[in-house]
């Protein structure tokens, strides 16, 4: 399966800005790629990009004062598998984990083990370690929240989206993240592109998503628990501690956005491979 994805984001700065980003797939994706347009942008800048301690692809670029404009087109091989969910998993006892997992179960600025950790113990302490009691946390983080663009805000903690029983697909990866890591299970949060493939498509704008990766069968396994469901063609783009290790967009400064289109969708057109980067994207994808 070919899948089509992009971003164009336009933006204005008042003033010369250094601008951090995190929005092309993450470097395990780069065999799959098929065609690539390449970074594109409306005025003279040098771009640079380089990798994080966590291994994703990050955007540095200084913005001149005025309007700015960044887009890519790709176009990558994908198994058209749904994600995998291993239902024998067992739980890695403490002792076993592997050192760089560790950092997984440790408090963030957005997951607080420590205002959370009698709720979970409360709520999935006498269920049986294993697949089972992963399973419990993410089916009831869907349960609790109520999901609606409306609810944003990129301050919310898990623990305010605890209280408050509503947000977006952030706050119910960090609650989900949350829990898991009260219960000494490492989880990590991931953003990246998530098309409507095997589902009624959204007909809501095209945005990022977030979800989660908990370690459990002593391998990373991908859980979403604002869809909770196995989805097919997911492509990671950063994955961190929380959002705040991982900003789409990130500038030294104040910056103004104009506009912001994602696109990620099943690739079935006719168009030779060179022309995509100036074919208008249409209804296939949406954006």
């Amino acid at each position: 399966m070919k899948i089509r994805l992009g971003y164009q984001i336009e933006l204005s700065c008042d003033l010369p800005t250094e601008l951090l980003a995190l929005l092309d797939p993450h470097p395990e994706f780069r065999p799959s790629v098929l065609h690539d347009s390449g970074l594109e942008h409306s005025r003279g800048i040098n771009p640079e990009w380089h990798e994080d301690s966590f291994g994703n692809h990050c955007l540095r670029l200084s913005a001149p004062t005025g309007p700015l404009m960044l887009k890519r087109d790709l176009i990558l091989e994908n198994s058209g598998q749904p994600d995998l969910w291993p239902e024998d998993a067992r739980e890695t006892p403490l002792h076993d984990l592997p050192g760089e997992v560790l950092q997984f179960l440790l408090p963030s600025r957005n997951c607080e083990t420590d205002l959370m950790m009698e709720t979970a113990w409360e709520r999935f302490g006498a269920i049986q370690p294993g697949w089972g009691r992963v399973r419990a946390i993410f089916d009831h983080v869907n349960d609790h929240l109520s999901f609606s663009d409306e609810h944003a805000r990129n301050t919310r903690t898990a623990a305010q989206a605890w209280a408050g029983q509503k947000g977006v697909c952030r706050d119910f990866a960090h609650l989900a993240i949350t829990f898991c890591r009260c219960m000494n299970i490492p989880a990590r949060y991931v953003n990246g592109y998530l098309p409507d493939i095997g589902v009624p498509i959204d007909p809501a704008p095209m945005d990022y998503n977030a979800w989660c990766e908990v370690w459990i069968g002593d391998q990373w396994v991908t859980l979403d628990a604002r869809h909770n469901q196995p989805r097919i063609g997911r492509i990671a783009v950063a994955r961190g501690r929380d959002a705040t290790d991982i900003p789409l967009l990130h500038s030294f400064g104040p910056h103004q956005l104009r506009s912001f289109s994602v696109w990620c969708d099943h690739y079935g057109g006719d168009l030779p491979l060179a022309d995509l980067s100036t074919a208008p994207v249409g209804e296939q994808p949406r954006t």
